[in-house]
């Protein structure tokens, strides 16, 4: 019996069937080319097909030159779109999937563009974005009527090709949320005024698009419930405004937050401080209201959530796209009852819509095989079979094990201390970092149902390595925190972030953190140690705090630690402490930042490799160093190491 009946019973939308209720939403990859589908980007949806979705969007696709909002999305605007949708459709379909994809206009909503000078903007009127910094031009009805007629031609080229509908997306704070918003929409004509008003831009756009295309092709909405922001559409203008259209929709997709600002935008792509499945409750109350098919989409992980929220009639699909960037194969493995073994995102966000903002193709960082497809799909069995023993079971070491077990080698992991997981021990000890231990509880399975065997409280040397005789060594054996040099005088207590999270420092009253990083780690530290009572500030070398993380985290972060007071000084380079004050250099000034009345400062400096193993086995075996060893970084490089060395076995 199926542990989860209503996930996998089929819907049926227009006269197509859905064969489960587990969505890949529309997002951006930054896979496509002269703004076209091409082989990575069919690749990476293959992927996600063969893995059992029922249902895959595809990201924006724009419909008029003023949508480029970035420099690589996907254009509808002229024929030589459909061939390649065509080949996307065709091997999605040949899986059992659906294949949609979303029509799109930003607005004011623009990135950046392809030669680096400050685009045009449109929108309803010129209300300017606050986080782009962009001040549109209000839409002249000429434009509007190219627009319109611009979704039309978009959708009628995605018939053509054979796709199976459009998703017209008004969410996030884009062009026809633009118009619905009576804070933003300050037109004097026939687009504003009342809700009926305010709707004319959409209905013009749902009228054209069914008008263009044939009657078994679906039509649905994408829109925030609620764009979590004070100038953004609230929860009733969002359902009073899908009541109103549902007759001339397929379906509802809700999700919360915008573009136009830093704090709604954390919404577009959540990361694990926010709780998952969070807008169930909402799809409740839009399903409640609504007689046509409601899709959800917002940190659904696992199998079990989405599972619940359908059960209880909470929405009739669940958009679940960082599962499936995490584990194409999550639904198949929910299906056949192997629910154990599905790799659960953790919400880092750091190679997916990280990726995405810095303008590189997405992909996962428990999982690099994602975006990668083209060279990681198939793993082929490895001739002759060798015995590979690998050193240190951090992140690097347990996905090299892994990957090497699953292509047929004889792998032996050996483990220093106790536990498996490397820094990650650490980094799910930071509040609401919790879930980052997934990260090791996901790779500990697949090194079980790869068959390595593991050897904990086992150190390598070489004389282990003269018992074992293996072919190859691959070397994971990490960092350790970096200390700096740096002028010392007093009785200032001076400890690591490490020791702080294993308690292994009595730290005092009043704390500087400094943060050299500038990623998770010192604001981390200072959050923990104020939520214990103590008075702490972080000082970090960098123009701002959280530089180095994905956009969301950050924000997300910086906003807990202003509600907690937390004081954040930037451009702080450490210098020296005596006894109570802590001596610090502005970075592009070169003048002094002093700290005084300080108890304990906290160095958050970065780390430094542990690399005296390669040198014992020079010249007895083969080896490589993968991961921190190799040069401290993320979690991210060193899981994809872990895979490129195993790969290359």
């Amino acid at each position: 019996m199926n542990a989860f009946p209503h996930l996998f019973s089929p819907l049926q939308i227009r006269g197509k069937r859905l064969k489960n209720r587990i969505m890949s939403s529309g997002h951006d990859t930054s896979m496509p080319t002269d703004n076209l589908v091409n082989a990575p980007l069919i690749a990476y949806h293959r992927a996600r097909a063969e893995g059992g979705a029922g249902l895959i969007v595809l990201q924006v696709a724009g419909v008029h030159d003023s949508a480029r909002y970035t420099s690589h999305v996907l254009m509808a605007t002229d024929d030589a779109c459909i061939e390649g949708y065509r080949r996307l459709a065709e091997v999605c379909h040949a899986q059992g999937a659906l294949v949609l994809s979303q029509v799109f206009h930003p607005g004011r909503e623009i990135m950046e563009s392809a030669d680096g000078l400050l685009a045009v903007a449109y929108s309803a009127s010129a209300a300017p974005n606050e986080r782009f910094r962009v001040m549109p031009r209000a839409l002249e009805q000429a434009m509007i009527d190219e627009i319109v007629a611009g979704y039309a031609s978009a959708a009628r080229r995605l018939h053509r090709a054979g796709l199976d509908g459009v998703e017209v997306v008004a969410s996030h704070g884009y062009l026809p949320a633009q118009f619905l918003n009576p804070r933003l929409n300050r037109r004097e004509d026939a687009y504003n005024g009342d809700l009926e008003a305010r709707l004319r831009f959409l209905r013009e756009v749902l009228g054209a698009i069914r008008a263009a295309t044939g009657n078994d092709f679906i039509v649905g909405l994408r829109i925030s419930a609620d764009e979590r922001d004070p100038e953004g559409l609230t929860e009733d203008e969002s359902l009073h405004a899908v009541q109103a259209l549902q007759g001339e929709l397929d379906y509802v997709h809700i999700v919360a937050g915008t573009s136009a600002s830093l704090g709604g935008a954390v919404h577009i792509a959540p990361p694990m401080a926010v709780g998952a499945a969070y807008l169930a409750p909402t799809a409740a109350l839009f399903k409640a209201r609504l007689a046509i098919p409601l899709f959800v989409t917002g940190r659904i992980n696992q199998p079990q959530e989405a599972e619940q929220i359908v059960a209880q009639g909470q929405a009739d699909v669940c958009g679940m796209t960082r599962a499936l960037i995490c584990d194409p194969e999550m639904p198949n493995k929910a299906g056949a009852g192997r629910s154990d073994d599905v790799r659960a995102c953790i919400a880092c966000n750091q190679a997916c819509i990280g990726h995405f903002h810095r303008g590189y193709p997405i992909s996962c960082i428990q999982h690099p095989e994602t975006g990668r497809e083209l060279l990681y799909g198939h793993a082929a069995t490895p001739r002759p079979r060798k015995r590979v023993l690998v050193a240190g079971g951090g992140p690097a070491g347990m996905k090299a094990a892994a990957v090497a077990a699953q292509r047929g080698h004889d792998v032996t992991l050996c483990e220093a201390s106790a536990q498996l997981g490397g820094q990650i021990q650490l980094a799910q000890l930071l509040p609401r970092r919790s879930e980052f231990g997934g990260a090791s509880t996901n790779l500990q399975r697949e090194m079980e149902r790869a068959g390595v065997q593991v050897r904990r409280h086992t150190r390598v040397d070489r004389a282990l390595v003269e018992r074992e005789r293996p072919d190859l060594v691959i070397v994971a054996t990490g960092a350790e925190p970096y200390w700096p040099p740096f002028e010392r005088a007093g009785t200032l207590q001076v400890v690591d972030a490490w020791q702080v999270l294993r308690g292994e420092a009595q730290v005092g009253r009043s704390v500087l953190v400094v943060d050299w990083r500038c990623d998770w780690i010192g604001p981390g530290i200072a959050e923990r140690l104020t939520r214990d009572g103590h008075r702490a500030q972080l000082a970090v070398n960098g123009t701002h705090c959280g530089e180095n993380l994905p956009l969301y985290v950050r924000d997300h972060m910086v906003g807990e630690l202003h509600r907690l007071g937390i004081a954040i000084t930037p451009y702080a380079r450490l210098y020296g402490c005596d006894d109570s004050t802590v001596y610090m250099q502005h970075t592009a000034s070169g003048e002094p930042l002093i700290f005084e009345d300080i108890d304990t400062l906290v160095l958050c400096q970065g780390h430094q490799s542990v690399d005296s193993l390669a040198g014992e086995l020079e010249g007895l075996v083969a080896y490589q160093r993968i991961g921190d060893c190799l040069a401290p970084r993320t979690a991210e490089e060193a899981i994809y190491e872990g895979l490129k060395a195993a790969w290359a076995i």
